[in-house]
């Protein structure tokens, strides 16, 4: 297989919030575009962290979120990013080896321009290659 880059993949229609969007908040945006993560960015647009799901796992785990809380609190600030030219096997490898469902990617000067996910992987290699033959 040729190498993809992740620009070909990528969801470009992101939903994303500031730090101090309320936990939620986020969590409806969430629910409402049926999706596994939001990014958080400055207003600027540049990526400050990612709420996943799994993070509102932590959430309920820890404590119940009490009102006004804020986004800030839980999310990952340690996000690991692709850009648009990256080989999408180089990401898939990536997602693997980290356990990752979710990679941001980002530009240098527009900041968060979209995000890999597993999902995505998953409909691009359906579409490229050929159904299994029907047993």
């Amino acid at each position: 297989m040729q190498d993809i880059f992740v620009a070909r993949v990528m969801s470009t229609s992101l939903r994303t919030v500031t730090p101090d969007t309320l936990v939620e908040d986020a969590g409806q945006v969430m629910l409402e575009n049926n999706i596994g993560s939001v990014l958080v960015v400055d207003d600027d647009g540049h990526l400050e962290g990612i709420l996943t799901t799994t993070d509102f796992v932590d959430i309920v785990a820890q404590s119940y979120p009490k009102a006004e809380t804020t986004v800030s609190r839980y999310m990952s600030t340690d996000v690991v990013t692709a850009s648009a030219q990256d080989s999408i096997r180089d990401v898939a490898d990536l997602m693997v080896e980290e356990g990752f469902k979710h990679v941001p990617v980002v530009d240098e000067e527009e900041g968060a321009i979209g995000i890999i996910t597993t999902t995505d992987l998953a409909s691009y290699l359906s579409r490229v290659h050929s159904p299994s033959p029907k047993e």
